[in-house]
């Protein structure tokens, strides 16, 4: 069951024995055992009336300011590890109702090179996080490993070889893109890419594909998303476009990792 909607049961019922004790149970323990009647409170009265404010806190907090995750694979490498746990904005990208993921106040749209969690469109009880590349009506392409946006290349520069065994095996190639003034670093490994022909999904008549490349156009409401370690990522490129109603919210602050504490704060 989704982590929200049980926040939102237990919301529920502790604020419906909350009522109830104060307009019901709260008179009649009155009537019968005067001003001690705090004293003969029912443990599980006791329990929803102090727990409430904690869960209503939690619930609101999650809703709609941040929301933790933990990462937990290395298809984000370099920016973001396995082991990485993260904070993700809630309201950057507008105001949503919960359980129902409604939008209801816009705040502001995704932008390319923003790292956000999302619903997996392909099974919506798992979230992913990736880099969005290309935004409602941007012809996106990949070709000979070198990323294009309406036709130009991205700017790329060579950094040297990535070495974090404990991450990534083999011997990849640190880059710097930089998308809409925001740079980044991705790895690249030796060798071709992954063959990525005969993909089906929603609006795949949008792509060309060519063994290793492709070329897509978003669609309205959409957005292609990659991972930053990208001959080790599934993301758009294998199944589709993220709907704008899928994505939980923008990732910024790494907040803990057990096994590197030195990774706390880092994220772009």
């Amino acid at each position: 069951m989704d982590f929200a909607l049980i926040l939102f049961v237990l919301l529920l019922l502790t604020a419906v024995i909350k009522l109830l004790d104060k307009v019901v149970l709260k008179p009649r323990r009155t009537e019968k055992y005067g001003q001690e009647q705090e004293d003969y409170r029912p443990w599980w009265v006791e329990y929803s009336i102090s727990f409430f404010p904690v869960i209503l806190f939690v619930f609101v907090l999650r809703s709609f300011v941040v929301e933790p995750f933990r990462i937990p694979s290395g298809s984000m490498l370099p920016t973001l590890q396995d082991g990485d746990m993260i904070l993700v904005n809630k309201f950057n990208y507008g105001i949503r109702l919960p359980i129902v993921d409604q939008k209801i106040i816009p705040l502001g749209n995704p932008r390319k090179g923003d790292v956000v969690v999302f619903r997996y469109p392909v099974n919506t009880d798992i979230d992913y996080i990736k880099r969005i590349v290309g935004v409602p009506g941007d012809t996106v392409a990949y070709v000979g490993k070198r990323l294009f946006i309406n036709g130009e290349a991205v700017e790329t520069t060579a950094l040297g070889p990535y070495v974090n065994p404990s991450q990534q095996a083999g011997n990849p190639l640190k880059l710097q893109e930089q998308v809409d003034g925001k740079s980044y670093e991705i790895l690249n490994m030796p060798g071709d890419g992954a063959y990525l022909s005969g993909r089906q999904f929603p609006f795949a008549q949008n792509c060309e594909y060519a063994a290793t490349d492709f070329k897509c156009t978003v669609p309205e409401g959409h957005y292609f998303v990659m991972g930053d370690n990208r001959d080790n990522s599934e993301d758009s490129r294998y199944w589709g476009f993220v709907p704008d109603n899928y994505l939980v919210g923008k990732a910024f602050f790494v907040w803990m990792n057990f096994g590197d504490l030195g990774r706390i704060g880092s994220i772009k």
